[in-house]
């Protein structure tokens, strides 16, 4: 296709050369005076630029020596950087800096060329103070002063670009090094020997505390295209991080890190940044999380993240890999008007060993040797807005095709169905072998235990444990309701099969890993149907703590009414279902006569009422049983004169308590009510626990010596 010719008149295009020889004329000149003054220029930037410093962060800058090398190159020698009554921060002896001059004529300020030697960067820390202390004073001030609604994804943007343009095209670093000082008990010194930028590959070598180890962070980096792909690894051993393990008592370690990122721009009102993350071989060792290593041998995340004007979040086109299993979260954190979360996962249906195998090494200890066949999806939703936290929305879903257990690894899921060895603790110690079976004179069969306590631990305890699968979501759903209104763990989740697994088949180590643990075992339990709902009833009610050194409904019903549990009044299956939660402080219910004390009577009209709904007993209007409840006599004379005073809070708060059948506040008042902070006995909010009072140390002495000689004496 030819295009048609134009003709242009000779006088217009004459014009235009007259325009635009006078322009370039014009730069020239403009140039040549800012070129002879650009010394002038430089060193009223650098006063500029150091006056703002003092102000603004209390900073006090120097500067030996400073001019220009070429046409768009400066050279600074001497510098030193101090926080106003603190430790200098950086120290450096030879800085050239060069720019591009065209990204320059539209306000972009854009390195070409950066090369240090000799400097020094050194984080000090005292007490409460450090001398990066100046950061925080800015923030301060500009949280101040910006009153102007803030757009997040223009901040993300801005923030990209400004570190983007400080990557220069050729760089060449020699003998910077980092150091931290923590109050003088943990020390950190990054030594880079060299680093350089050519054509955009990134090289560099780091000694690590007089080398101790070498680091190198290698790469490609294209900040014009906003894209880079950079790695983190050692010479010959792993990157181990001993300020962690020093400082947090944590150890953390891998081979390599590497990230990448591979665009970066709006999509629509929203910045995308797309990438992934991967890391081989990271250990993680701290004793919240596991009593042991956790070693992730090869993961991956494709991430897609969206910064819009008020909320961050991870797209859902986002990808994790743990070897060959694969799942999509999810993740939204919403500023503005209201703060809101939001969390989803995905796991398309895949290969159930393939995600057996694909968790962390010693993650599930009890499972290792595992092997299963058929096929699992998962899929879990969560939504929570700030402003109405009742309205919470939780759900969990892990559904198999043709699962099946193949083999038995290290722990056998079956083993209760049998007669076995239980060992309960204390305070991490073991306190005797209990036989769960016909030979234990104390063990008692689901059939020969009255309905009264049957029906009064399900009640309190979880009311739909013949046909939940292990877990109540609505139970679920309204912890974290509850949790999230008292800003603290008050209530927790558990059912019974949660309660039993935990203490039949794990570890006592209260760490996030168990906790999962315990959850995939229940899973596998109930899906599966390895242990029938009475069998696992059964068990739990011969081994539940019932007091000090009582442990399941047999010795329970003897040790304090002289009965068999087969013979238990509803008030006395009421009582038992009471003391579940906090089972060390049953004696302290009674009067010296042996009666209940009176603040217990509303728990009992409450229970009894919703069980006489729900038809599990008979209607009545006097306390169903709370004053028929009689404490065998043989124990009386044990019990405290009624004028003591006793802090029922002191009992089972210490932080290393035995691990009980039951998470704290999951009776049915603590269900409805919470726990106030000192864990008070009471059946509602208006009841004042009569036990509680402020005493002496004197009446407190005396109080713990005739504890020790009651229970010695009742044992």
């Amino acid at each position: 296709m030819r295009l048609p010719k134009i003709n242009i008149p000779k006088k217009y295009i004459k014009a235009g050369a007259w325009i635009l020889g006078v322009f370039l004329v014009l730069i020239a000149i403009l140039g040549s005076i800012a070129y002879s003054k650009r010394e002038a220029l430089l060193k009223q930037m650098i006063a500029k630029a150091i006056k703002k410093a003092d102000t603004d962060y209390g900073l006090a800058i120097t500067i030996e020596t400073a001019g220009f090398k070429g046409l768009s190159t400066v050279q600074m020698k001497n510098i030193s950087v101090v926080p106003k009554d603190r430790d200098t921060l950086s120290t450096v002896a030879d800085l050239t800096i060069g720019v591009k001059l065209f990204p320059l004529l539209f306000g972009d300020v854009k390195l070409a060329e950066v090369a240090l030697n000799t400097g020094k960067v050194s984080i000090v820390l005292k007490d409460s103070l450090t001398n990066l202390d100046f950061i925080l004073k800015r923030k301060k001030k500009d949280k101040k002063d910006n009153k102007a609604k803030i757009d997040l994804s223009e901040i993300a943007h801005d923030i990209l670009n400004q570190v983007l343009n400080k990557i220069p095209d050729d760089m060449e670093m020699k003998n910077l090094v980092f150091t931290l000082n923590d109050n003088d008990t943990a020390k950190l010194s990054f030594l880079t020997t060299t680093a350089t930028i050519d054509g955009g590959d990134l090289k560099s070598t780091i000694l690590v505390n007089n080398n101790e180890a070498t680091w190198h962070i290698d790469g490609k980096l294209k900040p014009g295209k906003k894209q880079m792909d950079v790695l983190f690894f050692a010479d010959g051993k792993k990157v181990e991080l001993p300020y962690l393990e020093n400082k947090l008592h944590a150890k953390l370690s891998f081979d390599t890190v590497r990230t990448e990122m591979r665009s970066a721009e709006y999509s629509g009102d929203n910045f995308k940044i797309s990438g992934s993350w991967s890391v081989k071989n990271l250990l993680i060792n701290h004793a919240k999380i596991a009593s042991n290593d956790i070693i992730v041998k090869n993961a991956k995340i494709d991430a897609d993240m969206l910064i819009g004007p008020n909320f961050v979040a991870l797209d859902s086109t986002s990808t994790v890999f743990l070897k060959d299993a694969a799942i999509h979260p999810y993740l939204k954190y919403t500023l503005s008007p209201n703060k809101i979360y939001e969390v989803k996962l995905h796991a398309d249906e895949q290969d159930a060993q393939a995600v057996l195998n694909a968790f962390p090494e010693g993650l599930f200890e009890s499972l290792d040797g595992l092997q299963v066949k058929g096929k699992i999806k998962y899929d879990l939703n969560f939504y929570l807005d700030s402003s109405t936290p009742d309205s919470l929305k939780f759900n969990s879903t892990l559904t198999p095709y043709n699962f099946k257990i193949v083999k038995w690894g290290k722990l056998n899921l079956q083993k209760i169905n049998e007669t076995f060895v239980y060992t309960p603790y204390e305070y991490g110690k073991p306190m005797r072998d209990i036989t769960i079976g016909p030979s234990n004179p104390n063990y008692t069969p689901l059939s020969e235990i009255s309905s009264n306590f049957k029906n009064a631990l399900l009640t309190s305890e979880d009311p739909s444990f013949y046909t939940h699968k292990g877990f109540v979501e609505e139970s679920i759903r309204k912890s974290f309701v509850i949790n999230f209104k008292e800003k603290k763990f008050v209530r927790g989740g558990s059912t019974i099969s949660m309660q039993l697994v935990k203490n039949v088949f794990l570890s006592r180590q209260k760490t996030l890993a168990r906790k999962a643990e315990e959850i995939l075992i229940v899973w596998l339990i109930e899906n599966n149907r390895l242990i029938s709902k009475q069998r696992m009833l059964e068990v739990y009610f011969n081994i539940i703590e019932m007091g000090k050194n009582i442990y399941g409904i047999g010795e329970a019903s003897r040790q304090y009414f002289g009965k068999s549990p087969s013979q238990l009044s509803i008030g006395e299956g009421i009582f038992l279902a009471n003391i579940v939660p906090r089972p060390k402080i049953a004696m302290f219910k009674f009067r010296g006569d042996g009666g209940l004390k009176d603040y217990m009577l509303p728990y009992f009209r409450y229970m009894g009422r919703i069980m006489a709904k729900r038809g599990l007993t008979p209607a009545d209007t006097s306390g169903y049983g709370f004053y028929n409840v009689r404490l065998r006599e043989g124990l009386r004379r044990y019990l405290l004169p009624d004028s003591a005073k006793v802090d029922t809070a002191a009992f089972d708060t210490d932080t290393d308590a035995p691990v009980k059948m039951q998470d704290e506040s999951k009776n049915i008042f603590d269900r409805l009510f919470g726990r106030s902070k000192k864990e008070k006995d009471t059946t509602s909010k208006q009841l004042t626990v009569q036990d509680t009072v402020k005493k002496t140390r004197k009446e407190l002495r005396r109080e713990r010596r005739e504890k020790r000689r009651l229970e010695k004496e009742a044992n």
